[in-house]
């Protein structure tokens, strides 16, 4: 498939709805995949949602692999040479600890982490994956430019 943009792309009509639906047959709908992460936290403080509390600042062991922070845990354990660090940190998402890193963080409430979403330079995913460090890319702002 070429760049986007190309001839190859198919066209992605976001904004064209089929209400009819014959006996049968069944639609998908996503209604939040659109949203942001600052999306998703100003639903959750409106509404006053329970989240655990890894949402949230708590210290613990880490160590530094390059621009990550990595929890360390039995299955991501600190390798030979790494300095283990007590940080202040939290999860932006909850995944596989293995593949999932924390966020140096003093949020421990709805209305800092929607703050601390607003200043963030990095996505969610660019911030937090041990797996997906190679890119630049902002999930968040192809978002909001209508990508998705």
């Amino acid at each position: 498939m070429g760049p986007v943009g190309s001839e190859e792309q198919r066209p992605e009509l976001w904004n064209l709805y089929n209400a009819r639906v014959a006996k049968g047959e069944n639609v998908r709908v996503f209604p939040i995949s659109n949203w942001t992460e600052l999306d998703v936290w100003q639903y959750i403080a409106r509404e006053e949602l329970a989240v655990p509390s890894i949402y949230f600042a708590h210290t613990r062991p880490i160590v530094r692999r390059g621009s990550a922070l990595v929890p360390v845990t039995e299955l991501t354990p600190a390798r030979s040479g790494e300095t283990i660090e007590d940080l202040e940190v939290r999860f932006r998402t909850v995944g596989d600890i293995t593949c999932t890193c924390p966020v140096a963080s003093t949020a421990v409430d709805y209305e800092q982490i929607v703050a601390e979403t607003v200043g963030a330079t990095l996505t969610e995913r660019g911030a937090t994956r041990m797996d997906d460090q190679t890119s630049e890319a902002s999930m968040e702002q192809r978002k909001k430019e209508g990508y998705f």
